[in-house]
């Protein structure tokens, strides 16, 4: 067994989405108390603040490639990490965001390393998620909320309740099935609309949102049709958010069955 012999430990953070201002303290400390930092992070800039707080961080970004699936890529990222923690180092990774959110090797690395009895967890960060809802206005409890993975809708029968707000991540990337491309296109975002326009109509209102990642910079906010988004600027980082389109409708059945019950409990007062 690997930890027989070895001490190495792996901790996965989050920075959270906007640099220098979602970083909890406990993030912070495990950055500084490691031996080894791991980048998973696309932003030189964020790199270049990150080594302020540890002097041997190493980026997984160059791992990266087009027309390399990014399978290979996590699983390389997932190599590298486990490397220095079976060499019984203090490992922490660190990952924008939240880094269990769209974060395959994070969870893939705690997995491996747990299972070769090493300590390994992960700490919560501040998501896209969690920006969208402040930056947006949204409350998630008024209508309900679904999120999913846009290229979901394209490969499989998934449900979508109209009456809730719908969220699309990596729209930018719908419809890639090779997982080796960062960015698809036009023709493919058409195919999305043409599934989401079985529940909205094309004149509904949706919004492109990009959370702000520099202190400098608002998030992106840019409101259009739906029938326009196929000819729409829509990256990587972009996140599509398409509000209600119809009221919901009241269940007559299990209110009356509701109704019934509360009457038998004040009964029983």
């Amino acid at each position: 067994m690997h930890a027989s012999c070895s001490t190495g430990s792996l901790v996965c953070v989050g920075l959270g989405m906007t640099l220098g201002s979602h970083l909890g303290p406990l993030a912070r400390s495990h950055i500084e108390q490691s031996e080894v930092v791991f980048a998973g992070l696309s932003d030189g800039i964020v790199e270049l603040w990150l080594t302020r707080m540890h002097a041997d961080v190493r980026s997984l970004q160059p791992l990266y490639r087009e027309g390399k699936s990014r399978m290979q890529t996590y699983r390389q990222m997932v190599d590298a990490i486990l490397t220095e923690v079976r060499a019984g180092r203090r490992v922490c990774g660190v990952f924008y965001g939240h880094p269990g959110v769209f974060a395959w090797a994070p969870h893939k690395a705690i997995e491996v390393a747990r299972g070769e009895g090493y300590a390994a967890h992960m700490e919560p960060g501040v998501s896209a998620e969690d920006c969208l809802y402040a930056d947006l206005g949204i409350d998630p409890g008024r209508y309900g909320c679904q999120h999913y993975e846009a290229s979901q809708l394209l490969f499989y029968q998934r449900r979508i309740d109209p009456t809730a707000y719908l969220v699309l991540w990596q729209v930018g990337l719908v419809g890639d099935q090779s997982l080796a491309r960062f960015s698809t296109g036009a023709a493919y975002r058409q195919v999305l609309v043409d599934v989401l326009a079985r529940d909205y109509p094309l004149a509904h209102e949706v919004i492109v949102y990009r959370a702000a990642t520099l202190p400098i910079q608002p998030p992106r906010i840019e409101r259009l049709a739906l029938g326009e988004l196929p000819q729409a600027d829509v990256g990587m980082a972009d996140t599509v958010v398409i509000p209600p389109a119809r009221a919901m409708q009241p269940d007559r059945e299990i209110r009356a069955r509701l109704d019934a019950l509360d009457q038998a409990v004040a009964g029983d007062v």
